[in-house]
């Protein structure tokens, strides 16, 4: 058994039983994939994958537990690369990140700045996709860093920690009646087409949850992932918009009215995630803290030693997590 093996039939699943698609990532040849699949199996006497002529179609019950374990020897791998070039060289390496639009445009930028200015010889990669595909990416090994405030309770495989709390900005054309009301309702909003988030996206839930218990329903008449392209139907007329607060610049979007609706919602918290098990890097654990300063590297450490989720959760629950304007 090789190690080159158990990282071939472990992309080859990550891709969706693509064996092309696992080749062109792994840089070698698809026949060449398919062989040392073919020499694991019969050196194993079982088979790992399901196949349909010469497609594979899915896992066996066997090759599931292979997998899962393979995926274990592979992470082992590369803690054991990452904590000798942690030795050879602390301040250089790699750092990929996955994370929403919002985070991307809108908070990270000065965080960013700070990590590459200190660490000039890490190369840096960003992600960006739905809060499913983030958490996916992290879980995977993918990505260092998975932050995202929705979905990365769906995926068991990441260590997550609290970041900051926000809430959320009404978005007006000027002169909007809206603009005038001293303190927003809900009934207020309920009254008008809403430009918001996609489903899944950046709070979305506790928008919904909020008009739905107090039995309103929203008129949502376009959505996006992108704040910039919520603005931009907000200045065009279609609706009123209702955006994180981070979101919001009283420079750039002078031309349209900000009302502070936070006493209208929960508060929705923003978390970084990471792949249980991984080492982590000193620069790794130092974005951390850059990110979110209250997650210093005692923290960090005490999160590394937990053995679940809950215990994690545990740690923060008297704590005070920052909010985000």
């Amino acid at each position: 058994m090789k190690l080159q093996q158990l990282r071939y039939i472990w992309e080859v699943a990550r891709r969706g039983m693509n064996v092309s698609a696992a080749a062109q990532t792994l840089y070698t040849s698809q026949p060449g994939i398919s062989k040392q699949i073919l020499l694991l199996e019969e050196e194993l006497g079982v088979q790992i994958f399901v196949r349909s002529g010469k497609h594979l179609t899915g896992l066996t019950p066997a090759g599931e537990r292979i997998l899962e374990v393979a995926g274990d020897v592979l992470l082992r791998v590369d803690n054991i690369r990452g904590i000798a070039e942690e030795f050879a060289d602390d301040k250089s390496g790699s750092l990929s990140i996955a994370t929403t639009h919002t985070q991307s445009r809108y908070v990270l930028p000065p965080v960013i700045q700070r990590f590459v200015t200190k660490y000039p010889d890490v190369a840096l990669h960003m992600h960006q996709g739905t809060p499913i595909q983030i958490a996916e990416l992290a879980a995977e090994g993918t990505a260092d860093f998975a932050i995202a405030t929705e979905a990365m309770e769906t995926v068991g495989d990441l260590i997550m920690m609290p970041c900051y709390r926000w809430n959320r900005v009404l978005l007006l054309p000027v002169g909007h009646p809206l603009s005038q009301v001293g303190r927003v309702s809900h009934a207020d909003i309920a009254g008008y087409p809403i430009v918001t988030y996609v489903s899944g996206f950046t709070g979305r839930a506790k928008l919904d949850e909020a008009f739905h218990d107090r039995g309103l329903s929203l008129r949502v008449v376009v959505t996006a992932a992108d704040a910039d392209v919520i603005k931009t139907y907000v200045r065009l007329g279609i609706g009123i918009g209702i955006v994180a607060s981070m979101a919001h610049d009283p420079i750039k979007d002078s031309d349209l009215a900000a009302v502070d609706v936070s006493h209208l919602f929960d508060y929705s918290v923003t978390r970084i995630g990471f792949r249980r098990g991984a080492y982590l890097r000193s620069f790794m654990i130092d974005f951390i803290s850059m990110f979110a300063p209250h997650l210093d590297r005692q923290i960090v450490d005490a999160v590394l030693e937990c053995h679940s989720q809950e215990e994690i959760d545990g740690l923060f629950k008297m704590a005070k997590i920052p909010v985000h304007h």
